[in-house]
């Protein structure tokens, strides 16, 4: 049975703290006097009003959550919050968004997917420009610091909800055994990657109010830029470094952060073969890319442009979707290239979207297991992950994985085709949604303004998709789900 009246007040409770969130841009748009202020205090008047609305009648149900119940906040979280979140998208008079727009922001913005229906992003006030950002920060974490860390403090159980987020793989760390501590110093590690990412950006030529926005979607591997031209607006070899540095501590477990923090250790990372895989994923990516470009390109110059390919590289591959250099100029192959492997992503616990690479290390131990068992059909092969062996309900869950992404890709696919996308633009569409990348490339390189409304809520579904790992959402929609 479950606890609607604990449920509808967790719901209450994280409007009601979003909204206070919305005050943050209204104290922007007084500092910097763009006039942007009031669609933030109208937006935290609402959401407050219907935040109370649904916590004070419900505020003494204080049931502990049953993993059903966890599934379904977790959903919720995000249907809730960013449908909240559009609203100053939709209060704003000067944008004149359709709600599909305005909710198609929203949600990539939370999901940290990046990608935007908006043009000329540096005439828009500072304030609705930080909004962004601070969208992409909230969801960067996700239900693994945001949910995890405060339901507990309110008397909520938040051991559900850290299964919930992370449905596949599991991978020991060592991590202390009360997940709302566990998460409170996940939170501490996030803001200060956060602090130390904003002042190395600051240092290297950026102003304090770019800094602090560029480090948002760093961290949070959103991608999202106050320029239209995104990074290549600095033109700052630095800066590009810098923040390359940043996406890959992102898009580590951080689980492993989170050793470091207890442990003042930096040897379990190289012990840990996920992240050797994925530094090794992104290095031979680099590689592959200058090697080219240099080969193809007769006006290529090593010194001015490696940092912007190693940039590029890094934030497709890990999802994050910074654009530092025209791709559309690269050889036609390597688009494709960094497109794919953004679906394989960060790694598992990381900001990152994608399959995650320890998923895709699972999936290539089973096909080399399978290879020899054709050989030796008698044999037992166990498989190992960083020298323990795995159950094989593990390796279930991934192939199972991987089948529901595949399968949610596409349907998406076919969808997006039949509202009359062609088949490229449709692949970039769908990648860039599924794999919370943001970024599109060919026409839709820029912005997605030209999209459809159709294909922008399919959009907005594979965004949710993506960023609850398919099964959290899929899961949802099972009849054994709702039977008592």
């Amino acid at each position: 049975m479950m606890h609607w009246r604990s449920i509808i007040r967790i719901v209450g409770l994280l409007i009601a703290l979003l909204s206070v969130f919305m005050l943050i841009p209204a104290l922007v748009a007084v500092i910097y006097r763009d006039g942007g202020g009031t669609i933030f205090i109208q937006s935290f008047v609402v959401a407050l009003f219907l935040g109370s609305v649904l916590w004070l009648p419900n505020r003494k149900h204080k049931n502990d959550l049953s993993t059903r119940e966890g599934f379904l906040i977790v959903v919720l979280f995000w249907l809730v919050l960013g449908t909240i979140g559009s609203f100053p998208f939709i209060f704003d008079k000067h944008l004149n968004l359709n709600l599909t727009t305005a909710f198609f922001e929203s949600f990539s913005g939370l999901t940290t997917t990046g990608a935007t229906s908006l043009t000329h992003l540096d005439s828009l006030p500072k304030a609705l420009l930080f909004y962004r950002q601070l969208l992409q920060w909230l969801g960067g974490m996700g239900i693994i610091v945001l949910a995890v860390a405060i339901l507990p403090l309110l008397g909520v159980g938040g051991m559900q909800l850290y299964r919930a987020e992370i449905p596949g793989p599991q991978k020991d760390n060592k991590m202390r055994p009360r997940i709302a501590q566990t998460a409170k110093t996940l939170w501490l590690i996030y803001i200060i990657l956060t602090i130390i990412c904003a002042l190395c950006l600051w240092f290297a030529g950026m102003d304090v109010f770019d800094a602090i926005c560029h480090s948002f979607s760093t961290i949070s591997m959103g991608g999202y830029s106050t320029h239209d031209s995104s990074l290549a607006y600095f033109d700052n070899p630095i800066i590009n470094y810098i923040i390359t540095f940043f996406l890959i501590l992102s898009g580590c477990n951080f689980g492993l952060h989170f050793t470091t923090f207890n442990q003042l250790s930096l040897r379990h990372y190289f012990r840990d073969q996920e992240f050797r895989t994925f530094l090794m994923i992104l290095g031979s990516l680099v590689v592959i890319c200058i090697l080219v470009i240099y080969l193809s390109t007769a006006g290529f110059s090593f010194a001015s442009s490696i940092d912007k390919i190693v940039l590029q590289v890094v934030s497709i591959a890990t999802t994050t979707g910074f654009s530092v250099d025209d791709t559309n100029h690269w050889p036609p192959v390597l688009p494709i290239l960094l497109l794919c492997a953004s679906f394989i992503g960060g790694c598992a616990g990381s900001t990152g979207g994608g399959m995650k690479v320890v998923r895709i290390i699972l999936l290539s131990m089973q096909g080399s297991r399978e290879l020899k068992r054709l050989i030796h059909p008698n044999a037992i092969y166990s498989l190992k992950l960083n020298n323990r062996v795995l159950p094989e309900r593990i390796i279930e869950a991934v192939w199972g994985f991987f089948s529901a992404y595949a399968l949610v890709f596409l349907v998406s696919f076919f969808i997006v085709m039949a509202s009359g996308v062609d088949a490229m633009d449709a692949f970039y569409i769908v990648s860039s949604s599924l794999n919370n990348l943001g970024i599109g490339i060919g026409d839709a390189s820029d912005s997605f303004h030209n999209v459809s409304d159709l294909v922008k809520w399919i959009m907005v579904i594979d965004m949710l998709f993506g960023r609850l790992e398919i099964f959290t959402l899929l899961v949802i929609f099972s009849t054994a789900f709702w039977k008592s």
